[in-house]
């Protein structure tokens, strides 16, 4: 092998070393705004069972609870895929050899990368950037021109801008392909299994996910 299919070969594989190594920092990211979310929630509740029962009740807390649960559903469904803690269906792949498993396991994170890209392309056409760009960040213009709403929508009682909250679900696309990617790189063999400190055992290894 002469040296520019070394540097080609060794090309080819940084790519999935450093998805893998984004994927774990990005884990790591994820591991943080759980914690974050999980206390802003319990405070939410706690503030709101204090002003309810003082007969203060504060009206844009249960607004508030209830987008600290989406976001904090959505992040965590992403660093579950990265763990591998999502639910498996295992009756037809406990019967196949350690072969025929790691096959399947190919199969399904393939299909996982497959969804993640798709939310993601479905995403670009609801928010439609491009679109919002042309019409100079209009948000009036744009409806009126396109019949989409979602940028001059607000919610209830926050008054907050429905497209920020939003956000979620491109960012949980993103997030869910690049950890996808990882795992699919790693059912490859193309990059070693990692270890994910600070997070629970992922599945076995025979698990199909």
């Amino acid at each position: 092998m002469n040296n520019e299919a070394v540097a080609a070969n060794r090309r080819s594989m940084a790519v999935p070393e450093a998805i893998v190594a984004v994927s774990g920092g990005l884990l790591r990211v994820e591991h943080r705004a759980i914690q974050a979310l999980m206390f802003l929630l319990s405070a939410l509740i706690l503030l709101n069972v204090v002003t309810r029962y003082t007969g203060y009740p504060i009206y844009w807390i249960d607004e508030s609870a209830v987008y600290s649960v989406v976001w904090l559903t959505f992040i965590g469904a992403s660093a579950m895929t990265r763990m591998r803690l999502d639910f498996a269906v295992t009756m037809l792949t406990e019967r196949f050899s350690a072969r025929g498993a790691a096959i399947f396991r190919v199969i399904a994170t393939l299909g996982v990368v497959l969804f993640g890209v798709a939310l993601g392309v479905m995403c670009w056409l609801w928010l439609d950037p491009v679109g919002i760009a042309q019409a100079g960040f209009d948000a009036r213009d744009y409806a009126g021109q396109s019949f989409n709403f979602i940028y001059t929508e607000r919610t209830q009682t926050l008054n907050w801008p429905t497209w920020v909250i939003y956000l979620i679900m491109p960012l949980f696309a993103f997030t869910m392909t690049l950890h996808a990617l990882a795992n699919l790189f790693e059912d490859l063999g193309l990059v070693a299994k990692q270890e994910l400190p600070g997070f629970a055992a992922a599945n076995a290894d025979g698990v199909v996910n």
